[in-house]
């Protein structure tokens, strides 16, 4: 009687194992490369990190973690190489391992082999078990390499990941800023020094002590002609973006976790500090692994997100949009002096502008674009600014250059010599959209990483701080609201005192 080895064994011998041949040369986001602890959902775009330009330039992408005062991350461009030549050498192994595994399948293909005889050959029946033997040794040796390889592939995921954008050649290293120029430069400063604490509460327009009790500090009411010009600031600002080309969004203030990392936010800031406001799951949430949420510190964040897992077509671009939203930052309150009033705040109102290019010099043009709508709002403001390009220790993680416009504050004299940012403006080149696997087609059909720029049309309570400064006049106990706002006022054009708003009913 004919025996042959069963054929559900041959297949189990040589079936590929279920890790396959794990390439390093693409990254694969993984639940490690996430900084959330929570389920990354199947829709969750799938970064494509160029690693194999790290593995190239590892000193290139050093440095720029030194010059960007990221100390931890800049060890990673050499562990990122070492763990890559690991994962060669497990290569060359499974190579090996593979090549006799395939001798063997050509072995038990034939006849000869996988037949043991009808009992009368002993010898032969020893020779299958034999290579059985072997062959269950490899697989389990190939299994074993690739679990390794797996584990090196993720251990590359996530230190590239953790690296922040290649800065551009325009921003200077190191800590300080280069002065770019002024925006009413010759307008004459006011004598006061109050500040928008003393007079908004003097005016009735700010209360900081009923949100102390509602929310804790880092929260502010604004109140009648305050409540009113917050209004006509993002309406002014709305009304400036739309003449320039730029579509009207209104964004959620609620985001997934991994679509904020993705766009260079983490959870926690290079001092450990916590940034992010995060939701919290109940024990259903948990244990249906449903994704984390958090608040938007930004409306970039969403803007970005919004073309997650897209393709765009080049006929669309440079694409941009603006909108007003809610924007919460946790970090507040930690500054010094910078935490009393609507400086540095848990919560505010901010209006912004976002934009995708192609790869070329078109996202310089937008960036030009975005800072002289800048200057356009703050000069007819009227208020007296200087415009920075700012160093590379003041990057964020996805920024390859930034320029930031600071307006004067009479009450911030003892620091910074009373000047403090109200907008920034960042070219992010593809380190956003490789994240979140946005794609453009090129008239040439080819798909590349569009780049994203983004920059501040109005920082809303920064602003009302200003104005309430700058425009206080001692002597009369009232504020001057800058003309460009009046259409949005209802014909309030001073506020003077605590009284109710004079509606203008024409």
């Amino acid at each position: 009687m004919e025996c042959r080895w069963p054929t559900y064994l041959y297949e189990i011998l040589f079936r590929p194992c279920n890790y396959g041949r794990t390439r390093a040369r693409h990254i694969r986001y993984t639940h490690s490369a996430c900084s959330s602890s929570s389920h990354r959902p199947s829709i969750a775009p799938k970064p494509a990190i160029d690693i194999k330009h790290i593995r190239q330039n590892p000193l290139l992408y050093r440095q720029n973690c030194i010059d960007r005062n990221y100390e931890a991350q800049s060890k990673h461009p050499s562990l990122i190489v070492e763990r890559f030549e690991l994962w060669k050498q497990l290569q060359q192994q499974a190579r090996h391992l593979r090549e006799r595994s395939n001798r063997l399948q050509a072995e038990f293909s034939t006849s000869k082999t996988l037949e043991a005889g009808s009992g009368h050959d002993p010898d032969r029946h020893i020779e299958g078990d034999a290579l059985f033997a072997e062959a269950r040794h490899l697989k389990a040796g190939i299994r074993e390499i690739e679990e390794k390889e797996h584990t090196l592939v993720s251990e590359i995921e996530v230190l590239a990941i953790a690296l922040p954008n290649l800065t551009s050649k325009e921003t200077p290293r190191g800590t300080e800023p280069v002065l770019l120029g002024y925006i009413n430069a010759d307008r004459t400063l006011t004598s006061s020094s109050n500040s928008h604490v003393h007079i908004g509460t003097e005016l009735g327009v700010l209360d900081l002590g009923s949100a102390s009790a509602t929310s804790g500090w880092g929260w502010y009411f604004l109140k009648n002609e305050g409540a009113l010009l917050e209004q006509a600031l993002v309406q002014y600002a709305l009304s400036v973006t739309l003449r320039h080309g730029f579509s009207v969004t209104s964004p959620p203030s609620m985001i997934y976790s991994h679509i904020a990392f993705a766009c260079g936010y983490r959870p926690r800031d290079q001092g450990g500090e916590q940034q992010i406001y995060t939701i919290a799951h109940d024990d259903g949430h948990v244990l249906q692994r449903k994704p984390e949420l958090c608040l938007a510190g930004t409306a970039e964040i969403p803007f970005a997100g919004m073309k997650a897992n897209t393709e765009l077509e080049s006929s669309e671009l440079p694409m941009k949009i603006v909108g007003s939203s809610r924007c919460y930052r946790a970090e507040a309150g930690s500054r010094g002096t910078d935490t009393k009033g609507l400086y540095r705040v848990h919560e505010f109102t901010k209006v912004e502008m976002f934009g995708w290019t192609l790869p070329d010099g078109s996202a310089t043009d937008l960036f030009d674009e975005m800072m002289s709508i800048q200057r356009e709002i703050l000069e007819s403001l009227g208020l007296r600014c200087r415009i920075l390009e700012q160093p590379s220790v003041d990057l964020g993680a996805s920024a390859a250059r930034k320029q930031d416009i600071e307006t004067y504050f009479p009450s911030r004299q003892a620091r910074d010599e009373g000047w403090g940012e109200v907008t920034s403006t960042s070219i992010c080149t593809d380190y956003q959209s490789r994240r979140l696997a946005t794609r453009a087609r090129t008239k040439s059909g080819k798909l590349v990483f569009p780049y994203t720029v983004n920059g501040t049309a109005m920082a809303i309570p920064r602003i009302v701080a200003a104005i309430l400064e700058n425009f206080w006049i001692d002597s009369q106990n009232c504020v001057h609201i800058p003309e460009v706002l009046w259409p949005w006022m209802h014909g309030i054009k001073v506020i003077q005192g605590s009284r109710p708003i004079a509606v203008d009913e024409n």
